[in-house]
């Protein structure tokens, strides 16, 4: 059974489910998402719009990203595929612009969700989910309290992409590159066997999953299967995003560490999508 809802949306809700569900962003209640995602019947277009406009970080993305397009829709599967995992919308959009407007759009309401969203943090700026990660949220900024929380989240909330190993009735192992950080520098690291959910209460997102399959990985959950230029295209944005938030971090580790891990505690929802 179909949904009747166009495949960009349908390609929102699997990407947007996993956070949501897990209550970090978005409104509350997966529902809609999870039926849409799972190919089920009763949710439209209309009800994954309203949906989408909740959340704070990956719908002004994606309206951007489609303005700056020329695609009216922002939930065309352009404009969803470019803002989770990168495409060729992606790199014809024009960066430093795209920064630009975002700052002038969001500086003013920034209030503590966007309050990294600054003149400073342009150069790292992306229309894509791997800058939202690595550059808006705090994460980044709590890596060297020595925590593991910032790692766990950054590895967990970022779009990882691999290939599925082995099969349960419930769950994959998906060989993947980790996060690593040196305490100067994030990186993928060597490739390495995880678990990752592969049902949730209303079915699979990729219900014919196959060993071999390449995927995408949001929070531990399988949400898309990917041909060879989509996951290429997840890897560079991935090493791309870290390559401009690198030099950030490589400053920030020479100084002094004191107060520097004072914000762990107030993060709130500062996850997101």
């Amino acid at each position: 059974m179909t949904t009747g809802v166009d495949a960009g949306r349908v390609l929102f809700a699997r990407y947007a489910y996993a956070p949501n569900a897990l209550g970090y962003c978005g409104p509350a209640g997966a529902a809609t998402l999870e039926t849409v995602a799972c190919g089920g019947v009763g949710a439209g277009s209309a009800a994954v719009d309203a949906v989408a406009r909740q959340f704070s970080g990956a719908w002004p993305y994606q309206e951007l990203l489609a303005e700056l397009a020329g695609i009216d829709d922002p939930l065309d599967g352009r404009v969803v595929r470019g803002y989770w995992t990168g495409n060729e919308v992606t790199a014809a959009v024009d960066r430093a612009r795209f920064g630009r407007e975002l700052l002038a759009r969001l500086g003013a309401r920034a209030g503590h969700y966007w309050k990294y969203l600054t003149d400073d943090l342009l150069p790292e700026a992306a229309p894509t989910h791997a800058f939202h990660v690595f550059g808006v949220y705090p994460w980044t900024r709590l890596l060297d309290t020595g925590m593991p929380q910032p790692m766990h989240v950054l590895d967990s909330c970022r779009i990882r992409n691999g290939v599925v190993v082995a099969l349960t009735s419930r769950t994959a192992t998906v060989r993947s590159r980790g996060l690593q950080f040196d305490g100067r520098r994030l990186a993928l690291g060597p490739l390495e066997d995880r678990p990752a959910r592969r049902n949730v209460g209303s079915g699979s997102f990729v219900p014919d999953l196959r060993i071999g399959d390449r995927v995408a990985v949001h929070w531990d959950l399988i949400c898309d299967r990917l041909d060879a230029d989509e996951a290429g295209s997840l890897e560079h944005w991935t090493d791309w995003q870290l390559q401009q938030t690198n030099p950030r971090l490589g400053r920030s580790s020479e100084r002094p560490a004191a107060g520097r891990g004072s914000a762990v505690g107030g993060v709130g929802r500062a996850f997101g999508a």
